[in-house]
């Protein structure tokens, strides 16, 4: 099971205030963790969303609309990506979080990746195909890189 860690975005993130090297030590030290007991596949933070846009489709359109955004508290500041055996194991490295982050005020979010089966017929053995050729090509683009 894979499930995506959400940094909520806070008044700081999206004024572009990085971690202090107490923060990032810590970070570091979770990610260490996680990379050792083979969970996690990925981590990133975010720049502000003053530095990015969002895609709004109207009519089949797309209509860009850069940012900031005003609802902080709907936007993220980083993800990571941890692959577990449950729900309760994913939740027990998300409680492992640094404490200090946010100031003690973080707010994280936790969401199940959909998997293949979970589409149902609709996810037909051709696009299951497609889907493995596509994730294949992506692995051996990352190798080159």
């Amino acid at each position: 099971m894979r499930f995506m860690i959400i940094r909520k975005a806070d008044a700081e993130t999206e004024a572009g205030v990085m971690p202090s090297e107490q923060l990032i030590t810590e970070m570091m030290k979770y990610n260490e963790e996680m990379v050792r007991a083979g969970v996690m596949l990925a981590g990133e933070g975010l720049h502000p969303s003053a530095k990015g846009l969002r895609v709004k489709f109207s009519g089949g359109k797309p209509v860009l609309i850069d940012g900031p955004f005003a609802e902080t508290k709907e936007l993220i500041a980083g993800f990571t990506m941890i692959q577990v055996k449950s729900r309760e194991e994913a939740i027990e490295w998300v409680k492992r979080w640094p404490s200090i982050d946010g100031h003690g005020a973080v707010e994280l979010e936790l969401r199940q990746v959909a998997e293949a089966e979970d589409f149902g017929d609709a996810f037909t053995p051709e696009l299951r195909e497609q889907e493995d050729l596509l994730r294949a090509e992506v692995e051996q683009q990352a190798k080159q890189r």
